[in-house]
């Protein structure tokens, strides 16, 4: 089983960017579609974005597209998500999560699917 950890949470003003990383350990990265997803305070946790094992494909919560870009290093056993444009409503605990080692063509937005999560990273977005 893969273990994650991200980092790059803080505090920014609405319209800039952060870049979180997610690092995984305990197994290679290559075996694993990976993804993003979010809890706002009060809020059940949410999609955010997903890449395939090879980085071939990706997918995003309409909330986000054209803002957000997901991409992965499988040589350096990382994932990251790039956050541009950021507004208030992404204030959120951030959440890198794995899941089980595939070689599928398909991506998944279900939190079901993914089986490895990390602890979460902190983004605050002030107006």
């Amino acid at each position: 089983q893969v273990q994650l950890e991200e980092s790059g949470g803080g505090l920014v003003q609405a319209g800039g960017s952060l870049r979180l990383s997610c690092a995984a350990s305990g197994n290679m990265l290559y075996l694993y579609n990976m993804a993003w997803f979010r809890q706002a305070p009060g809020k059940e946790r949410e999609f955010v974005a997903t890449i395939l094992w090879s980085g071939g494909s990706t997918s995003y919560a309409d909330s986000v597209k054209g803002r957000f870009t997901i991409s992965r290093d499988n040589a350096k056993n990382i994932v990251y998500l790039q956050m541009n444009s950021l507004k208030p409503e992404a204030t959120a605990v951030y959440f890198c999560a794995a899941s089980a080692p595939t070689t599928t063509l398909n991506l998944t937005t279900q939190d079901g699917d993914f089986h490895s999560w990390g602890q979460g990273t902190q983004v605050t977005v002030s107006s």
